[in-house]
């Protein structure tokens, strides 16, 4: 892989000026710990491997498949109606795409990262986060106070270009004034979506999605690319294309091209939440990432039920309706295998996942050779940091960074939330990558065939075009997650999608629960869905709850 131009510091230019060899003997290039989540699970799942026979029997109510935030909303939901009659399969990877890891002391994501204040619509957000604590007050309000320590800390943001970094991932210097017109003609044309509403009096473009506008007028917009959008405005300058492209790949994991006009104006429209003690545009997040939220509600969850057996070890692998109920085969990760009876069944997992599990998918009106949508590949990159390398001039380090047409998506600095009063001697860089530039199966391939020094080059690439070489002389451990799967793409057609439409109507034993109802994968919609299937099994008849 090519190298960009590289800052170095006092000691390695002194060392350079004594000859390249001492360059040599210092720079060390640390090793990748990589990890693939689900992906032996899943692999053995597509496969249709033989499952052991059960050695165990156990029976319950409700059985939440799936350890995802969509999963945990759902158990959230129902203990906090009193319902306690349920258990979690945690699945292979406790809390899913909101996990983290944690090294010497230092919380990491290893998944999503933050979480943008809620918007009025997102009120089963805010439910949750006045039960944890997170909003002192006024949570039903305009403007929620919340807790100051989950407030992301200044500075947020930064952006570096031309050897520089800029307060704004916008580039908005040094550009011709033709260029810049643009760039606030899009920023004005999005801030008015905020509050438009379609012919049916509801908003536009909401947050969670099935809340949106179904004015033709604007699901219209479902039918193109965000690019062909972007054309027939007449938005044409290259900063702003890149800006949208990154937008797109950091929340979709795929770039204008691929993404629908209606999903690409959704990002920016959609969500308009405020605080009353935070700026506009802050977001909720901590070391830790959206793991340190799936902590406070799996807490909340233990403290209403009084104990922590709701949380099954393992991985639901088959099941099957009977007239009694589901009944649901679980593997776990020793080779074991116990048998689950219950009256109901919540398939919180992706749907390429739950079509393995269930006999016949297409008998809930989803067909994934039809309805199925693209998924992304990432990569997720912890490098642990002795200190900090040599900025480059300009905005000083801060929450989030991103190198202009950068390789990856930049990169989060976990102890930025800490609170302290000089920088704390260790940190932890995460550096997250969306392989956009290859087709998602390819993309795959790549990330299931590559050697951990090919991982750690591709990890790694935003951090040496901005520190160069000497970004190695502070790594000291690197921990990669790659997630395959990762998140579903809103492509065109994904409003009209009549599969997602027929999974989320399903009301019977089995309720589905992911993100991938709405296909876009973010807290608000897997929580929504959680939240969801709780209130359809709170309101059945005692006999099927």
């Amino acid at each position: 892989m090519q190298r960009r131009a590289f800052l170095l510091g006092a000691t390695a230019a002194a060392a350079i000026a004594g000859g390249a060899g001492y360059l040599r003997a210092r720079i060390v290039e640390t090793p990748a710990q990589v990890r693939y989540p689900g992906m032996q699970a899943g692999h053995a799942l597509r496969d249709g491997a033989a499952l052991p026979e059960p050695t165990d029997a156990r029976a319950c109510g409700v059985a939440i498949l799936g350890s995802g935030v969509a999963g945990l909303s759902c158990a959230w939901k129902l203990a906090r109606e009193g319902h306690a009659d349920f258990v979690v399969v945690a699945g292979p990877e406790y809390a899913g795409n909101a996990a983290g890891g944690a090294q010497d002391g230092l919380d990491y994501p290893t998944g999503a990262h933050y979480l943008p204040l809620p918007s009025r619509e997102s009120i089963h957000v805010r439910e949750m986060l006045a039960d944890f604590g997170l909003i002192e007050r006024d949570a039903g309000g305009d403007t929620p106070y919340y807790d100051e320590t989950a407030l992301v800390h200044s500075p947020q943001e930064r952006l570096l270009r031309d050897g520089r970094w800029e307060d704004s991932l916008l580039p908005m210097q040094g550009l011709p004034e033709a260029d810049l017109a643009q760039h606030r003609r899009f920023l004005a044309q999005v801030q008015a979506l905020h509050t438009r509403r379609g012919n049916d009096g509801r908003k536009v473009f909401a947050i969670p999605l099935t809340l949106s506008s179904r004015d033709p007028a604007w699901t219209a917009l479902d039918g193109i690319t965000f690019r062909q959008w972007l054309e027939r405005e007449g938005y044409t300058s290259p900063a702003l294309r890149w800006y949208l492209d990154y937008c797109c790949r950091d929340d979709y994991g795929a770039d204008t091209g691929a993404v629908s006009a209606w999903a690409g104006l959704h990002y920016f429209a959609a969500r308009d939440g405020h605080a009353a003690n935070a700026a506009e545009g802050a977001v909720l997040t901590w070391p830790g990432g959206l793991s340190t939220l799936v902590a406070r509600m799996r807490a909340a969850i233990s403290a209403r039920l009084g104990h922590e057996r709701w949380l099954l070890p393992g991985t639901a692998a088959r099941i099957r309706e009977t007239p009694a109920g589901p009944r649901i085969a679980c593997v776990t990760d020793d080779g074991g295998a116990y048998a689950l009876r219950a009256r109901r069944a919540v398939c919180a997992m992706p749907l390429f996942v739950a079509q393995r599990l269930l006999p016949d998918i297409r008998a809930y009106g989803y067909d994934p050779a039809v309805h199925a949508s693209p998924r992304a590949a990432w990569m997720v990159s912890n490098f642990v940091m002795d200190g900090y390398p040599l900025e480059a001039p300009g905005e000083p380090l801060s929450w989030d960074n991103v190198v202009y047409q950068g390789q990856g998506l930049g990169y989060v600095v976990s102890t930025h939330q800490l609170l302290r009063v000089a920088r704390s001697p260790r940190s932890v860089f995460t550096a997250y990558h969306a392989l956009s530039r290859l087709e998602p199966a390819e993309a795959r391939r790549w990330l299931s065939q590559a050697s951990p020094e090919a991982l750690r080059d591709e990890a790694a690439a935003d951090l040496i075009a901005a520190y160069g070489e000497e970004f190695w002389r502070r790594a000291r451990r690197l921990d990669i997650t790659v997630r395959g799967h990762a998140m579903a793409t809103p492509h065109c057609g994904s409003l009209s999608n009549a599969g997602l439409a027929a999974l989320r109507d399903v009301d019977g034993q089995i309720l589905f629960a992911h993100a991938d109802l709405s296909g876009y994968s973010v807290f608000e919609e897997a929580a929504w869905w959680g939240v969801t299937a709780a209130a359809r099994i709170l309101s059945a008849r005692p006999e099927v709850a």
